[in-house]
């Protein structure tokens, strides 16, 4: 599948999207979201430790967890 992500102006509630020469498909889905709702903040302390999970995952790739187990541990870290 391939899938392209662009932040595109809005002029006259219209715009245009360019696609690459290689994207054959010729049928696409369109999905318009505002940019502004696509931000979000989170804590320095939640940076902290996304960054020391990035960090003993990367020592220790094999050591990998459930996604969800994951999510429940974050939950109650904070």
């Amino acid at each position: 599948m391939n899938a392209i992500r662009q932040f595109i102006d809005v002029k006259n509630n219209s715009f245009v999207v360019s696609l690459p020469d290689e994207f054959n498909d010729q049928r696409v889905e369109v999905i318009i979201l505002p940019a502004s709702q696509n931000d979000f903040n989170i804590s320095n302390e939640t940076k902290q430790m996304l960054d020391n999970r990035l960090s003993d995952y990367l020592g220790n790739p094999n050591d990998v967890q459930d996604f969800d187990t994951l999510l429940d541990e974050l939950e109650r870290e904070l």
